[in-house]
């Protein structure tokens, strides 16, 4: 199959190919290592490939969903496959394996998807910036040596390259949307327990993480979706879901809503003035459109909620930290972490329950506080990231100087200004890359709504990609090209 040819497709587009029998499975894998081969040298998106799901894939071992031998990734956090390799982007992790598959990697197994590699991620996920000391940094597609977001930069830098169709991604205060809007992939977080995280645990930090994707369409997102929102035994809680799939949904107009805009620094970082344009035209379009659009101000002190949040966060750190140091046979020391996170180490390591508990109850108040938002409006619309992607060595954990007193100024304002907050809320958040700015990196614009309302920001998110398009764009390092 032709590099150009299999780039143009979706991930719904390379099923329906294999479906019909112009391709194999086998053939879809192959494809994907010659794009591999041919831009991850410039891009640093995949650290690692499975022989087994490409050379010698057994196409009956694949799922009969609705992504039937489409070529997947899996971000190096957690692990989903017993047995594969999950380092964590980390020296202390280097050569550890997955003790036990999880409902996680069973779906995405389900759906049909070729799970194939991993891709790139910052040491823990705990930067908005793809770098680290074991494998390097991972660029935008859209200009080389520039941040393609974190911490599942390698996912949406691996599917904007033209690598694959789709890859996994994790999301805890921005992980999938900031690398959305700095590669220019749809990048969905799902409200707080639509997905399971079993069997091991009941919830990812502490309720804060979502586990999800980075798509190229909305409807990839919608028919992936349908597949990952199963409720699995022992789930702590079921939340609300649609009578109908989300792939239905998505193609049906969303109802009349009230969006409300703001463009309010809720961390202190301005927005770029080509950001803010983005934002505004986007509003421009939905009151065209027939929603009411109005003027918000969220109520949260950033700056000091994120502190909060960051204590539940790294509550526990060391003991884990400790753990995968067993696991691995590798000790934790200066030379197995990296500067920042060695430093949160330690902070954790003084961290008493007393101290988390204080937090749970400080970031319920912020929650509740900002929550009040959805008492004017229906959609929250305003940027993803207040700048667009900046070079490398910004916000990556190797930095020295960045302690637990100055690592959300340092390391997540800039880009988790406007993703955290949904985070926080446990609602769904939607990144959407609308607009270009004038330096050819592309602009994220985020549309939030309530918990349980995703298939409100698909039909929305379906609704601005006819009228804004973004298929067509094609980046500096493509495989294309």
């Amino acid at each position: 199959m032709d590099l150009t040819e299999y780039a143009r497709h979706d991930a719904l587009g390379i099923a329906d190919l294999i479906a019909r029998g112009e391709i194999s499975a086998r053939e879809a894998a192959l494809t994907t290592m010659r794009a591999v081969e041919a831009v991850n040298p410039r891009v640093n998106a995949v650290i690692e490939t499975y022989d087994d799901r490409i050379e010698n894939l057994d196409e009956t071992s694949l799922g009969d969903g609705p992504f039937r031998g489409v070529p997947f990734l899996i971000k190096d956090v957690f692990g989903h496959e017993e047995g594969r390799l999950v380092e964590f982007g980390s020296r202390l992790c280097e050569g550890m394996r997955v003790p036990q598959t999880t409902y996680f990697g069973e779906l995405f197994r389900a759906a049909g998807l070729n799970i194939m590699g991993r891709s790139n991620a910052p040491e823990y996920s705990m930067a908005g910036a793809t770098e680290n000391k074991l494998y390097g940094a991972t660029s935008t597609p859209w200009r080389h040596g520039y941040c393609a977001g974190g911490s599942s930069g390698g996912a949406a830098a691996a599917v904007m390259s033209g690598m694959v169709p789709i890859s996994h991604g994790t999301d805890i205060a921005g992980s999938i949307r900031i690398p959305a809007s700095w590669c220019g992939s749809v990048g969905l977080k799902t409200s707080r327990g639509r997905t399971s995280f079993g069997p091991v645990m009941d919830e990812g930090g502490f309720g804060l993480s979502i586990g999800f994707a980075q798509t190229k369409s909305i409807r990839d997102t919608a028919a992936l979706l349908d597949c990952m929102s199963i409720p699995q035994v022992g789930d702590p809680f079921l939340i609300p879901k649609p009578d109908r799939s989300y792939a239905e949904l998505a193609h049906e107009p969303a109802p009349r809503r009230r969006v409300g805009v703001s463009l309010k620094p809720l961390m202190g970082v301005e927005v770029d003035s080509e950001v803010a344009a983005a934002v505004r035209a986007t509003a421009t379009f939905l009151a065209d459109q027939g929603h009411e659009v109005i003027e918000v101000d969220p109520q949260f002190d950033g700056l000091n909620a994120v502190r909060d949040f960051c204590n539940i966060w790294f509550f526990g750190l060391d003991g884990r930290l400790e753990g995968y140091s067993a696991a691995s046979g590798h000790p934790i020391s200066h030379r197995t972490l990296e500067p920042v996170i060695y430093a949160l180490y330690e902070h954790a390591q003084d961290l008493r329950p007393a101290d988390f508990m204080s937090a749970m109850s400080a970031l319920n108040q912020a929650r509740r506080r900002l929550a009040s938002i959805y008492r004017d409006c229906d959609i929250w619309l305003g940027p993803t990231t207040a700048r667009v992607s900046e070079p490398h060595g910004r916000y990556n954990l190797g930095r020295t100087g960045v302690t637990f007193e100055n690592y959300v100024e340092e390391i997540l304002a800039v880009p988790a200004q406007f993703t955290v907050p949904h985070n926080i809320l446990g609602t769904p958040a939607l990144s959407l890359p609308l607009a270009m700015h004038s330096s050819g990196l592309p602009i994220g614009v985020q549309l939030g709504a309530p918990h349980a309302q995703e298939h409100v920001l698909l039909q929305l998110g379906a609704a601005l990609e006819e009228a804004m398009p973004w298929a067509d764009r094609v980046p500096e390092l493509h495989i294309s090209r």
